[in-house]
């Protein structure tokens, strides 16, 4: 049997007035970049229940495999412009993962899925 997909969702506290330089940033720089270099992105945006939080849901084939793509991500020349700025409008985050079959994240994966 094939070691489940892990879904992870991440919940960003932002600090007050920094949600939509977050989303810019967010969306024109750091989604790219992690999808660039194979991270599996589902969703991301602002929370609906909060104005200072900000959401991202990434599915990995496996432990090893998130380990691996996170590691690559905080190592390429790119992601030095956006450490600093990210860093400094987030107050805390918090990070959910779930085992899933691969199914549920092809399912995911489809336009609209979360729409």
């Amino acid at each position: 049997m094939t070691e489940p997909w892990l879904l992870e969702t991440r919940v960003f506290k932002l600090k007050p007035g920094t949600r939509a330089e977050f989303d810019r940033i967010s969306r024109d720089g750091t989604i790219p970049l992690m999808r660039g270099i194979g991270i599996t992105v589902l969703a991301f945006g602002p929370s609906p229940l909060d104005e200072d939080e900000w959401h991202l849901v990434r599915a990995f084939p496996g432990m090893e495999e998130r380990v691996r793509l996170a590691g690559s991500l905080y190592e390429q020349p790119e992601w030095a412009q956006f450490d600093g700025p990210i860093n400094e409008m987030m107050a805390d985050y918090s990070t959910a993962l779930v085992p899933v079959p691969e199914s549920t994240v092809k399912l995911l994966s489809e336009p609209g899925a979360f729409a």
